[in-house]
């Protein structure tokens, strides 16, 4: 039962960085260009797991060239998976959010179907139309006027997913057992920082904003910005840790997709009564209500899903 140890401090480990994305981005860099604190990820992530591939023995000329492309590949789309994330929590809350991310079983199945022949059962296809229906219970229940605003988060949490899970095909395919578990994880990271580097320098606007924000915040910026980088990494050990050391991969894929809404949706709601300048949830009645309908939702699918 130690995968379900891992999948616990994945689950909470991750939902306590959307959190604090959420918080960076209203508070340090107010709705504007997020996106831009990748600049800082991506030198936390290449000097941090460089070193760790550089003390640890890892040989980019012996290693296995195919499996260090896919690797290289699921890093690069896991960067540009950063662009539509900051822009949605930009635009929504944390606990919206992490509903809208549990479509990613459903682009798992719909990928499988278009290029590997899979087909749907009957099952699956009510899963589809649980899972589908929690974003579209928020926006239809958002007032008129900021429901565009609310199909733009959707939108943007949808491209996010889909790149992400993209990344992570090709993660799965590089897991042929020649590269060590230590090592693949910190490739992946090395890989995205690089991307990342690259990708927000080459935007002005970007790159501009990162440092602005750290200046008239005399760098306050920085400790939760550090904080996510340790957070981040932590889930990314212990979820791939909980994929390989499960009975199956699906147990503690399902685990982890139908309980991470759950701890989001109750940790919103204890953060912002205990802690309402970093939980930064609306509490009013009907929104509570909603979110509580939508996440049931979501977690109901996921499990549906996997019959």
């Amino acid at each position: 039962m130690n995968w379900l140890i891992l999948v616990a401090f994945a689950v909470l480990f991750d939902s306590i960085r959307i959190f604090i994305d959420n918080y960076n981005s209203d508070v340090f860099f107010k709705g504007r260009h997020a996106v831009s604190s990748k600049l800082f990820y991506g030198y936390a992530h290449i000097i941090i797991f460089g070193t760790i591939l550089a003390t640890t023995g890892f040989n980019f000329l012996t290693a296995d060239g195919v499996a260090i492309l896919f690797i290289a590949i699921s890093g690069i789309l896991t960067s540009l998976a950063g662009i539509p994330y900051f822009k949605a929590l930009e635009l929504d809350d944390s606990t919206n959010i992490g509903i809208f991310t549990q479509l990613a079983p459903v682009f798992y199945l719909i990928i499988g179907w278009f290029f590997l022949g899979d087909t749907f059962s009957p099952t699956q296809l009510i899963a589809f139309t649980i899972i589908l229906s929690a974003p579209f219970l928020i926006i239809f229940t958002t007032k008129r006027r900021s429901r565009k605003v609310k199909i733009r988060a959707v939108l943007h949490a949808f491209l996010y997913v889909l790149l992400a899970v993209i990344g992570n095909i090709f993660f799965v395919k590089a897991n042929n057992g020649s590269i060590s578990f230590l090592h693949e994880v910190s490739l992946i990271y090395f890989f995205n920082g690089i991307a990342d580097v690259i990708l927000i320098s080459s935007v002005r606007k970007w790159r501009r904003r990162l440092f602005t924000v750290i200046k008239k915040s005399h760098k306050k910026v920085i400790i939760p910005m550090f904080a996510n980088t340790c957070i981040g990494a932590i889930k990314q050990f212990t979820y791939r840790g909980a994929l390989i050391t499960a009975p199956a991969l699906a147990l503690a894929s399902v685990a982890a997709d139908s309980t991470e809404p759950i701890v989001i949706f109750f940790l919103g709601l204890l953060l912002t009564l205990i802690w309402p300048k970093f939980g930064r949830e609306k509490l009013d009645k009907k929104t509570v209500v909603v979110h509580f309908i939508a996440t049931a939702l979501a977690v109901i699918g996921v499990i549906v899903l996997q019959f």
